[in-house]
């Protein structure tokens, strides 16, 4: 398996790098997010990559970030998502964008990739809630689990009554994590919730 490759890029066709690696040039393809970085390096480039093998190819994928490399693995693991289409959702999103629309459950935003339709979009953000929760993802990014916990014990009820209304769990979680005060009764965190929204 390789891991990653450090040499100098010869050629640039987007989604595909060819970068030289002791006089081996490797041929990788890359999300749009890693190809744009690409452009600001002159030296000698570090892409983590993972090696796709299918009874007729032998594809390296490349990333910029380990972030990137990780959340790509997670996408293919879903049934229906293979290598190409996963290149597509990164090339779309950024991983801490995935992540949050993952921890939303905004479906419509992750069908507006190309090749992803609303019913694999939410496929998607059932499989991945979990997994990408349990991601250990360096950078400043939202973990699906890390919305804000508050201490007034009100808050809980008003999730829960939110969750009555017909708000998913994520969206009313989401909802009274916005709220600061913690004095505030069940019927004052319900009220502000829902201005906020």
């Amino acid at each position: 398996m390789i891991g990653h490759l450090k040499g100098r890029i010869i050629n640039k066709n987007p989604p595909e790098v060819l970068i030289e690696v002791e006089g081996i040039g490797y041929e990788v393809l890359c999300p749009m997010s890693t190809f744009y970085e690409l452009d600001n390096l002159s030296e000698d480039i570090l892409l983590f990559t993972h090696l796709s093998i299918k009874e007729d190819a032998h594809t390296l994928f490349g990333f910029i970030t380990k972030d990137e490399k990780n959340v790509f693995r997670e996408l293919i693991r879903v049934n229906g998502v293979g290598p190409k289409v996963a290149l597509a959702i990164l090339s779309n999103l950024s991983v801490s964008s995935l992540v949050q629309c993952i921890s939303t459950e905004d479906a419509d935003l992750l069908a507006k990739t190309p090749g992803i339709g609303k019913k694999t979009a939410l496929k998607l953000i059932v499989e991945l809630q979990d997994r990408l929760g349990k991601l250990e993802l360096s950078g400043s990014l939202v973990s699906s689990k890390e919305f804000k916990q508050s201490s007034n014990p009100n808050s809980r009820q008003a999730i829960e009554a939110l969750q009555s209304l017909g708000f998913k769990v994520k969206e009313a979680n989401k909802m009274v994590s916005k709220i600061d005060d913690q004095d505030l009764s069940t019927e004052q965190i319900i009220r502000l919730a829902l201005q906020n929204k």
